[in-house]
């Protein structure tokens, strides 16, 4: 087990793991086109985790998957899959969908957003804007409360749940009763923070997801720009202690703290970003962490 101070040391199942499944050197300058269209249509593993009901259908364009149980449901959770903005999808992330649905009782409606270079910002967050929007207005025909509703994503997905939060707050449509943001990206390129220097950074993302445009200090792409968090819902941050990610991730955590938002945060020594839709070992007690905080917050609006 390690130390609390160690949680930049990685876990040895994780080392192993590494050495076992060692990353191609394109990563570190992005994606090839063969490669990218790969990791867009991937199906990923069998599934582990059985639910009642789970369904393909649409809002408007934008294709969502539908997960759920049978019986009365916690809420809605509305997930946004990572992958740099580039990659990734509701097939290639149906593993973690389902371990939300099945962690906190509620409906889970996947988001399959738009994704760069070809549809740069705000493309993705427009999408993933719609489909909230949408769950907003239906929310009760899932036999829930008006306020159940979380926003959730991984990664870049944990940037456009926040991104959402912050639009939504902003045209004074914030019923929403809390946001689950895993090792999210909440800083832009160029800015300092020590877990970046020492795990490196994929600048190129941010070339790919602006698409030529000057989104620096657009919070909807940069949360951290910001203005005010202030009146953004209740949050759980979730961060991974061998991540690039982590400290923007803290920052952003305390940055909501300091503006009055109830925020909790946890970090997972020893873990590298990933390792929620990885599957790894560490996985379990993150989706048991979600699944206790969100049906606290679901249950609230019932009162």
């Amino acid at each position: 087990m390690l130390a609390p101070d160690d949680e930049g040391v990685l876990d040895p199942w994780v080392e192993q793991w590494q050495r076992d499944n060692p990353q191609p050197d394109w990563m570190k300058e992005g994606f090839p086109p063969d490669i990218r269209e790969l990791a867009r249509n991937y199906e990923g593993p069998p599934p582990t985790r059985h639910l009642d009901d789970v369904r393909d259908d649409a809002v408007g364009d934008v294709a969502i998957r539908i997960y759920r149980n049978n019986g009365p449901q916690t809420g809605v959770v509305v997930y946004f899959h990572g992958g740099a903005f580039i990659v990734g999808g509701v097939k290639m992330m149906d593993n973690v969908a389902r371990e939300i649905a099945h962690a906190t009782g509620a409906v889970v409606i996947s988001v399959e957003y738009r994704l760069a270079p070809e549809n740069p910002f705000p493309a993705g967050l427009d999408d993933c804007e719609a489909v909230t929007r949408w769950v907003q207005e239906h929310v009760g025909d899932f036999g829930t409360s008006t306020d159940a509703i979380v926003l959730a994503g991984e990664s870049a997905g944990a940037n456009l749940a926040t991104a959402v939060t912050l639009r939504l707050r902003d045209a004074g449509l914030s019923n929403v009763a809390g946001q689950v943001l895993i090792y999210p990206c909440t800083d832009g390129p160029g800015v300092h923070y020590p877990s970046r220097e020492q795990f490196g950074t994929a600048e190129w993302v941010w070339d790919e997801y602006r698409g030529g445009q000057n989104i620096a200090d657009n919070p909807y792409a940069v949360p951290m720009r910001a203005a005010s968090l202030a009146g953004l819902p209740p949050t759980l941050v979730v961060l991974a202690g061998c991540d690039s990610l982590r400290d923007e991730g803290r920052a952003y955590a305390a940055r909501l703290r300091a503006d009055g938002v109830d925020v909790e945060e946890t970090c997972f020594a020893g873990q590298p970003h990933g390792f929620v839709n990885h599957d790894f070992p560490a996985a379990a007690s993150v989706h048991e962490l979600v699944g206790t905080w969100v049906r606290t917050k679901l249950a609230a609006t019932e009162t």
